[in-house]
Order: C-alpha cells, then sequence, then structure tokens
C-alpha cells in the first residue's frame, strides 16, 4: 500500500472496529432485554403497546403486501383503508425508512417478526454511527467508543420511547450521522455526500430528522467555537463553514422534498387533535429520568447508563481537555437540557406545535451529547481522580435530588449502585495500569468491569420498562388464528371494486391492513378531516381524537358504501397478553349500489346543523337519498331503581331500534334483550351507533341505561338518539339506486372508471370520501377538482357522457418533484465546483480544521 493510502485508512480502521463493535453489542442487548421481559419474539407476551399495534405493525404488514403486488392500490392511493386514503403520505411517515423494505424477507404471517428485526437493525445502526462520530470528533481507544455508542443506541429514550414507535429510531440514527455532515462542512469535504445524507435523513422521518439537524448544528456550533485559533482568516473560515453547512442541508431538503412536502400538506389537511398546552416536568422528575429502570411519558428519558453518565460528569473538572472544550459542550448541554423545559424553545424543538402524548422527544439529542461530553472527556485516558471525584460527586448529588420521584423503581438505586461500584473497580484498574503501561491485563480488566456495568444495569432498565408499559398502557395482543382466519375468510369473497368488503372489528387496529378488504377503519396521523367528520357525522365511532375511525356495522351505511360483504366474528375468550383466542367468523352478504351511483340533482335540504332534527339518521338519510328511519321526537326519560334511565318512545313494530349517543359510556339494551356497550370518552373516543333489537307488536320502544361507574353520573345524550330503521324502504332505496348507477366499475392503483347508463343526467356521486388530491372528468371533458357532496366524491353529469373517471394525485406531488429536480442540479453544480477547486488549491489549504496545536490539545492522543 502507498504510504499516502496507508496514511489516510489508519483513521478508518478504528472507526469500523467501534462501528462494528457497537452494532453487535447493541444488537446483543437489545435482544437479551427482550428475552428477560419475555416479550415476542424471544418470549410469549405482546409487545404491540399503544401505536405499535394500532398503526406501525399494520402498516408494515402491508407495506409488504403492496411491494409484492398484493394490494388494491398503489404507491399513491390505499384503496384498503378509510374507503381510499392517501397513502403516500402514510408512506412518508411511517414507512420511508430503507428498513422498512426488509419486510418482504419475511412471511406474510409474520409481522411482528419482521418489525421486531427492523427496529433491532434501526438500533444497532443508531450504535454503530455514534461510535463513528465520537473517533471522528477525537482519536481514542475504539473499544470505548464502541461501548459510548452502545450507550446511545439503548439509552432510556430508546427504551422508552423508540423502541415502540420504530419510525422515531431513524432520527436515533440521523442525530451522529447529521454531525458527521457537519464535521465535513467544517473541513470542506464531501459535499456530494453530505447532501445525500441529509434527504436520506429527512426522507426515512423528517419529523425527527429536524431535532436531529437541530442538534446537529448545536454541535457544528460548539466545534467551530471551541477551537484554537488560528494563525490567520479563522472568523471567515468559520462563517465559510457555517454557509458550508447550511447549503448542504437546503439541498438535502430540496432532495427529500418530493416526500416531505406530501406529507406536510396532509398534515394541513389532517383530523386536528385538541391543542396541547406544554407543562414542564418537575425537576425531580427530570433527574430521575438520568437513572435506570425509571419509565414515563410525561417526563424526558435520558438514561444513558451510569458509568457514561459519570464520565460525562468528569468533562468541567478535567483539567486535561482545553478549557474552551470543557465550557462550550458544557454550556451547551446546560442550555439543551434547560430547552427541554421551557416553552419557547419546547415549541422549537417540536417545529412549533406541541405534540399530543410524549412531550420530550427531542431527548435523544441530549443523550448524544452527554455521550460526547463523556468521550471528550476519557478518549485521552480515564480522567486524574480530582476529575474523577467531581463527577462522582456531581452523579451522587443528581440521585439525591432525584429521590422522591414517582418514576424511581424499585430497581432503580440497585441497578444504579451496581454499575457505580463496578465503574470505580474499572477506574481504579485504568489508573493503575496508567501507572504501569507495559501491563495488558489491566486495561482489559477495566474495559471488562466498564462493560459488565453499562450492560448490565441497561438490561435491568430495558426490561423493567418494557414490564412497566404493559402494565400501565393499552397494548394490542399478537397476531394469531382469529387474524389469518379472517385474511383468508376476506380473501375468498372480496369482489372490489363490484363492492366492498368489511372485515368488521379485528384485535388491535386499522384492521383492513392486516386481514384485507375495503373498510372504514382507518388510523394515521394524516386522517383526513373530511374523511373523520364525515364519518362522525354519520354515526362512525372513533378513537385517537377523531384519527382512528372504526368500522360501523349498519346497513344504510353499507348501503352508501357499497359494503356488500360485512364480516363478523365472535371470539372464543377474550385475548391475552401471550395468547390470541380463536373466532368464529360469519359471513353476511346483501345487496348495495355500485360504488358508483347518480343522483337527479342536489340533496335535498335537512336539519338545521345543530338543531334537535340534527341526528346521524337524518344524515344517513341524505347521503343516502331515501327515507328509511322512523325517528321519534324528545323520548321520555325516567330514572331507574338500579340508578340508570330509561328512555321510552314510539315506532312501527317490527322495526329495527338503533340507538346513537357517541358520548355515552355504559350499556343501552331494549326490554328483553341483552345489552350493548358504549365507550364513549369524548373528546378522544367516540362511541358508535349499535342495534339494540326489534320494536315489539305494540310499537312501544324502552331502552334501559346504565352508566359506567367511571364515566359521568348523567350521560350526555343527543335530543333524539334513537332510531327506528325499516328495512322495506331501505330495500326499496337500493334497488332504485342500482337500477340508475354504474354499469360497471374498473379500479387501478389510484384511478376509478365507471360506465353509467346512456342519458345519466344530475350528478355521480362516487363512495369514497372527498380528501384533497381527486380530480375528475365526466366522458372526454377534462379532468378538475372533484366536486363534493355530503363528504363524497361527486361528478356533474349533462346527459351527453357515459363514463365517469376520477384520478388521485397527493397534494404535493408535483412541486416536491420540482424542488428535488432543482437540488439534484444544484447538486450535481457543487460536486463539479468542489473538483474545480480541489483541483486548483495547494494542499495545505484544502481543509479548514479547528483541531487544536498538538502541544497544546490531547485530541492529539494517539488511540
Amino acid at each position: 500500500m502507498p504510504p499516502a493510502a496507508e496514511t489516510a485508512s489508519r483513521p478508518s480502521r478504528p472507526r469500523l472496529r467501534a462501528a462494528a463493535g457497537a452494532a453487535l453489542l447493541t444488537g446483543v442487548l437489545f435482544a437479551l432485554a427482550s428475552r428477560l421481559a419475555g416479550s415476542h419474539p424471544l418470549g410469549d407476551r405482546t409487545r404491540n403497546i399503544v401505536d405499535l399495534g394500532q398503526q406501525y405493525l399494520p402498516y408494515h404488514a402491508y407495506w409488504r403486501s403492496l411491494l409484492l403486488g398484493e394490494t388494491h392500490g398503489d404507491l399513491f392511493l390505499n384503496w384498503n383503508s378509510g374507503f381510499g386514503s392517501n397513502f403516500l403520505g402514510d408512506l412518508g411517515t411511517y414507512l420511508s425508512s430503507p428498513f422498512a423494505l426488509l419486510v418482504v424477507a419475511f412471511p406474510a404471517d409474520r409481522p411482528e417478526l419482521a418489525l421486531y428485526v427492523v427496529t433491532a437493525l434501526k438500533i444497532a445502526t443508531a450504535g454503530a454511527a455514534m461510535a463513528a462520530l465520537l473517533l471522528t470528533l477525537r482519536r481514542g481507544p475504539w473499544p470505548l467508543a464502541a461501548l459510548l455508542g452502545t450507550a446511545y443506541a439503548l439509552s432510556g429514550w430508546t427504551f422508552n420511547y423508540g423502541a415502540t414507535v420504530p419510525m422515531w429510531l431513524d432520527g436515533l440514527i440521523a442525530f451522529p450521522l447529521l454531525c458527521l455532515v457537519g464535521e465535513w462542512a467544517r473541513k470542506g469535504r464531501r459535499p456530494v455526500l453530505g447532501p445525500l445524507v441529509v434527504a436520506l435523513a429527512w426522507t426515512a422521518n423528517f419529523y425527527t430528522a429536524y431535532m436531529a439537524t437541530l442538534g446537529a448544528a448545536v454541535v457544528l456550533v460548539v466545534r467551530l467555537l471551541t477551537a484554537e485559533d488560528a494563525p490567520a482568516g479563522v472568523r471567515r473560515a468559520r462563517l465559510t463553514a457555517v454557509l458550508r453547512a447550511a447549503r448542504t442541508v437546503a439541498i438535502g431538503l430540496g432532495l427529500a422534498a418530493p416526500l416531505v412536502l406530501v406529507v406536510f400538506l396532509g398534515t394541513r389537511s389532517a383530523d386536528p387533535t385538541p391543542p396541547t398546552a406544554f407543562a414542564p416536568a418537575a425537576w425531580t422528575e427530570v433527574l430521575a429520568r438520568f437513572l435506570p429502570a425509571t419509565a414515563s411519558v410525561a417526563s424526558p428519558a435520558l438514561f444513558i447508563g451510569t458509568p457514561a453518565l459519570a464520565l460525562a460528569l468528569t468533562l468541567p473538572f478535567n483539567r486535561a481537555v482545553p478549557g474552551r472544550v470543557r465550557a462550550g459542550w458544557a454550556a451547551a448541554i446546560v442550555l439543551v437540557t434547560l430547552s427541554l423545559q421551557w416553552e419557547p424553545t419546547h415549541l422549537l424543538w417540536h417545529a412549533g406545535a406541541s405534540p399530543n402524548g410524549i412531550p420530550y422527544r427531542q431527548t435523544f439529542v441530549l443523550c448524544g451529547l452527554l455521550l460526547t461530553a463523556a468521550w471528550l472527556s476519557a478518549a485521552g485516558g480515564v480522567p486524574r481522580p480530582l476529575a474523577l471525584l467531581g463527577g462522582a460527586g456531581t452523579l451522587a448529588l443528581l440521585a439525591l435530588g432525584a429521590a422522591g420521584s414517582v418514576d424511581i423503581d424499585r430497581w432503580t438505586y440497585p441497578a444504579a449502585a451496581g454499575a457505580a461500584a463496578l465503574a470505580v473497580l474499572a477506574a481504579a484498574a485504568a489508573l493503575r495500569a496508567r501507572a504501569r503501561p507495559a501491563g495488558r491485563l489491566l486495561p482489559v480488566l477495566a474495559v471488562g468491569l466498564l462493560l459488565t456495568a453499562q450492560a448490565g444495569e441497561t438490561l435491568v432498565t430495558g426490561k423493567r420498562i418494557e414490564e412497566r408499559q404493559l402494565a400501565g398502557v393499552s397494548w394490542s395482543p399478537r397476531i394469531g388464528p382469529w387474524h389469518t382466519d379472517m385474511a383468508a375468510a376476506v380473501a375468498a369473497h372480496d369482489a372490489w371494486p363490484r363492492h366492498r368488503t368489511d372485515p368488521g372489528e379485528v384485535p388491535g387496529g386499522n384492521d383492513v391492513l392486516l386481514v384485507g378488504g375495503e373498510g372504514a377503519d382507518y388510523y394515521s396521523s394524516l386522517t383526513s378531516e373530511t374523511y373523520s367528520r364525515t364519518l362522525a357525522a354519520l354515526g362512525f365511532g372513533y378513537y385517537a381524537k377523531g384519527r382512528h375511525p372504526v368500522s360501523l356495522d349498519n346497513p344504510v351505511t353499507d348501503a352508501i358504501f357499497s359494503i356488500g360483504t360485512r364480516m363478523r366474528s365472535t371470539p372464543a375468550g377474550p385475548p391475552a397478553l401471550d395468547r390470541l383466542p380463536e373466532a368464529g367468523i360469519e359471513v353476511a352478504e346483501s345487496p348495495v349500489p355500485p360504488l358508483v351511483t347518480v343522483r337527479p340533482g342536489p340533496p335535498a335540504p335537512g336539519p338545521r346543523p345543530g338543531s334537535a332534527a340534527d341526528t346521524a339518521f337524518a344524515r344517513q338519510e341524505r347521503m343516502l337519498g331515501s327515507r328509511v328511519y322512523e325517528v321519534p321526537a324528545a323520548p321520555r326519560r325516567t330514572a331507574t331503581a338500579a340508578g340508570g334511565a330509561a328512555l321510552t318512545a314510539s315506532c312501527p313494530a317490527g322495526s329495527e331500534v338503533w340507538f346513537w349517543a357517541p358520548e355515552y359510556r355504559g350499556t343501552a339494551a331494549l326490554a328483553g334483550t341483552a345489552p350493548a356497550a358504549f365507550a364513549g370518552k369524548p373528546p378522544s373516543v367516540r362511541a358508535p351507533m349499535q342495534r339494540l333489537g326489534t320494536v315489539p307488536a305494540s310499537g312501544a320502544v324502552r331502552v334501559e341505561l346504565t352508566p359506567d361507574p367511571e364515566g359521568k353520573p348523567r350521560p350526555r345524550l343527543p335530543a333524539r338518539p334513537i332510531g327506528c330503521l325499516e328495512r322495506h324502504r331501505l330495500d326499496t332505496a337500493v334497488r332504485e339506486l342500482t337500477a340508475t348507477g354504474a354499469t360497471a366499475v374498473r379500479a387501478t392503483g389510484h384511478t376509478l372508471t365507471a360506465e353509467l347508463p346512456p342519458g345519466s343526467t344530475g350528478t355521480a356521486v362516487l363512495a369514497v370520501p372527498r380528501i384533497p388530491g381527486w380530480r375528475c372528468a365526466a366522458g372526454d371533458a377534462p379532468p378538475e377538482p372533484a366536486h363534493r357532496r355530503l363528504g363524497l366524491i361527486t361528478v356533474p353529469l349533462d346527459g351527453k357522457a357515459t363514463t365517469v373517471t376520477c384520478a388521485f394525485r397527493p397534494p404535493g406531488v408535483r412541486p416536491g418533484a420540482a424542488a428535488g429536480a432543482a437540488a439534484l442540479l444544484a447538486l450535481l453544480l457543487t460536486g463539479l465546483l468542489h473538483r474545480r477547486r480541489r483541483s486548483r488549491e495547494p494542499a495545505g489549504q484544502r481543509e479548514f480544521t479547528t483541531r487544536a496545536p498538538a502541544a497544546r490539545s490531547p485530541e492529539k492522543t494517539p488511540a
């Protein structure tokens, strides 16, 4: 090897070793933590808590099906969810990470295993990236860099947040990678690769990439300000480095724009969640989160391991590190910590909107800064005894200040004490090795003790956090026979696009993504406000404050949305953490109108919005175009001996009694029938309309209500909560709509085409929500933005057109593509200019570095 090439390869070898070591150690410890917790796939207990089971698992299962060509939709449109939803927006939110492509390597019935492997690989990659960054910032022993990289990847943030929100793990990877990009900008290197890394980070998950970009900017500023003064031109060089970094980010964002802009515009039309006021956590709780085995979504998860934290706390006391470096990094860590607790900076970290749920999503950046401080303090050798005492004393004060926190677990202080004891022994061995540099046993012993301390504490933390999460939050059962049997039944009866097939309720969420069909169930951060409000007005229920509408088993809405096959499943028992019961599946088929119907004109005027007559029953009738319910006015309400209430009214004999009470929590029963449960909990949960039974021959209707003791003592009900459906009226309406509706319907990935009877006039109505992005045309007319009728897509007809064609293009695709093309051109131009400049510059002027002179900086200490 030539001498120059040999010199260039030397720094890369420790980085490769550290990255490989961190990845391997991270993967092993993460798997061991899962095994200790007994969670699937290394145990029997489900790990599908909250949105992991409700959103992320179903989306990955659907992504596999789409990649293999097994779905009705394409990258633009998902026909399976939400009666037709913007899939490109969901792709950019949940599935745009390159790691998500690995789902195709797993069987269709093992999506949990696929998602677990994806999660583990992301966490291991984050550890490798951080280890490589540390050795880029300063030379030092690669085993220590690997250990600190593992500490970053398996921080409390990862166990408490990232492991169950796998998209955020891309931000965990992005932070060290973007810090590397900052180093390249600082040194004037890799002007083409830098924007590509930025683009990859923002494409993989723009939300946490934004936080990682802010964190990388902090690191770049500290690196520039803590440099030793150069002989001349240092200020100009620093400004140039900042401008290079800004150019790199701008080009990278442009390259990511085709996807990021679609997601951004999708969030603008999404169903808004109630605004959240930020309330900073008590400092006692913040201090507690530095300790092991603590879990909470209301305080920042800052655990990085007691040994790593102790090393970070030695930096201000370590005189072997230049004072400017110590001051700069200590100030950055203090300011970032304070920024977590101040509302203006809290909003800055979260792009101007305080999030619902976890308010400290940016904490991984602070974990990375702490581990960088630990590396800068220890890379040149174990800190001196005074520095170790300073760090230990600060750590003791931190642990004392955390006493009394509600987040402290019974394992917290024992685990921290055990790790601290092993760390002290490791420090003693390292100091002894410094005094006797000829020996090899003591350094190996020091590394082994430090590894044991860090690994043991990490395993305890991972185990306890997972156990506490399962005990304290909602969860979904593992994939089992219920899902697989339902998927087989749906596949056997699916008749799309002749009509829809709804699988009904299956444990978990986003049912149709797991088992197929074209039902109403849809849970996404991008759930359109139009879709959510349209279904809620018709009596559908929802969760997640409106972003998770669920199926409604109602014959009128089945006719409106052309659901000709409905699945009903009855489980043999309740789901458990370690098993899913089998379920009997009933297939119910009924005649429904086609997906495209023709209406003679605009809908008849309905009741005044907000009036007593403005009910879900009336709205269903307007959308159907026929009167099919009898709705008693103001049912009489009386108290019952059991502390509940009874509603009495009159309806036609033989009609079906439907009860609509979206905010009610409790049971409702028609006299002599089994009660139906309602789980309303505004504003997060809306209970769906339910059938209670058949009106007796007397025509008397008595609905007995038993409110949930934990709910409101007096349930809030609509003025007219009872509707009596007359089936013969509905059957007539279905026959009329079928006779005048489309004679044939064809659907491709994101296009729907219907053939109409000759001479059709009035309005063609598609049983598809009018979300932004739809364009339609009648006959040979040019496409134009689709019209809307009561939330559905409509196309005016003039009697000449015999076809209607509608196509969906996600908003933001065209401007995003234009921005991406411009950024690509800028990237090529940047690369050409850089190459020309490098060829003209003398070798000694090709880099600006803020590295201190060898005599004054421990950064020159050999590895």
